[in-house]
């Protein structure tokens, strides 16, 4: 539908109103935004666009982002002069079907937190932008963050703000995969395939035929390589999929602290059990933080949606209004009890020393 980021429910299965959470934290007013672009350098880049949200302490006039007629966007001072200091910086990874304007809501948060925040598109799995000729590489996806970390912890207007030695990576759904990736875990594509010969009926299986992912041996081998991000000393990953073609062995040696939030609601397309409990089961104890979210459903980590939202979806392309569902059902407040949830997790998980 014109004028929405979102897609069939199948493609969007990987794809997040302000609130704070802790006093003394800076207003929505104080959140600086610029809009990103990067072209490729090297065979190993891709042109990226996105944004990036940042502390200030202007007075330009406010404006909204990522705001349409199904979801909420976020208030922002576009182009707003940076807070000095030194800031940790987040890089957020969408998921499939998804884009830079999703978490959103948790971008703006972490500024309040005094944290320097920056998503972009990757493309083929984007909306706007599914092509599994280009989708179906996802090794591409770690390397679209590495690309973005560089760019900024080399450019000297940003790198001056950047808290080069507290740099985290966020993702929900295939983004929560991408995280995983970035902090270590290896891909072994022939078991990827085997699980979605058992598990046919689950939503990544459905992204890994319909794009052709790991069908080729060049692909396996690309697959297999490591998309260690040596500045990310964090990951947080988010309701994701694909998680057991990771190797037990790849899991077990990540040396960086991961935190694991899951969708408590039943979902036989993701199952938490399955995705985050194996994760849970073969990652470091110590370093590995996991939380299940009992109310919330796979879509409760998209922006929050607008009242009407559901019956503009479902005109749409009829199943979308899974969308804006939490659990089963329309649940009065459930979104934002979740991203309030979800948000203090995070902040506290990136504010502990391990």
């Amino acid at each position: 539908m014109k004028g929405l980021d979102v897609t069939h429910f199948m493609l969007l299965f990987f794809v997040i109103p302000v609130i704070t959470l802790l006093s003394g934290a800076a207003s929505a007013s104080d959140v600086g935004f610029k809009p990103l672009s990067l072209s490729a350098e090297n065979p190993d880049q891709r042109t990226l666009k996105g944004g990036i949200w940042y502390p200030s302490q202007d007075d330009q006039p406010t404006q909204k982002i990522a705001d349409n007629i199904v979801f909420f966007g976020e208030d922002v001072r576009p182009n707003a002069t940076p807070l000095a200091g030194h800031h940790p910086l987040v890089v957020l990874s969408h998921g499939l079907s998804g884009n830079w304007r999703n978490q959103g809501w948790l971008a703006t948060e972490l500024v309040r937190q005094g944290r320097i925040v920056v998503a972009i598109n990757h493309p083929g799995t984007t909306s706007r932008d599914m092509q599994p000729k280009e989708g179906r590489m996802l090794w591409k996806r770690p390397q679209d963050i590495h690309q973005v970390i560089s760019a900024l912890t080399t450019n000297p207007a940003w790198a001056s703000l950047i808290k080069a030695d507290d740099i985290a990576v966020i993702g929900h759904s295939l983004g929560g995969w991408t995280a995983l990736e970035v902090a270590g875990a290896r891909m072994n594509a022939k078991r990827m395939l085997d699980d979605c010969a058992t598990h046919p009926e689950l939503a990544a299986c459905d992204m890994v035929v319909d794009f052709g992912v790991g069908e080729t041996a060049s692909d396996q081998k690309s697959l297999a390589q490591s998309g260690r991000e040596p500045t990310v000393s964090k990951v947080v990953s988010i309701d994701l999929g694909l998680a057991r073609g990771f190797t037990p062995e790849s899991l077990a040696k990540i040396d960086i602290p991961v935190l694991l939030i899951a969708a408590g609601s039943p979902n036989p397309k993701v199952p938490h059990a399955l995705e985050t409990g194996y994760l849970n089961k073969h990652l470091p104890g110590p370093s590995t933080d996991v939380h299940v979210i009992d109310q919330a459903g796979h879509f409760s980590f998209l922006p929050q949606c607008k009242p009407g939202a559901i019956p503009i979806l479902e005109n749409d392309v009829p199943g979308d209004g899974i969308i804006c569902l939490d659990g089963d059902a329309p649940q009065e407040n459930v979104r934002q009890e979740v991203h309030q949830q979800a948000t203090k997790l995070i902040i506290d998980f990136l504010n502990r020393k391990y």
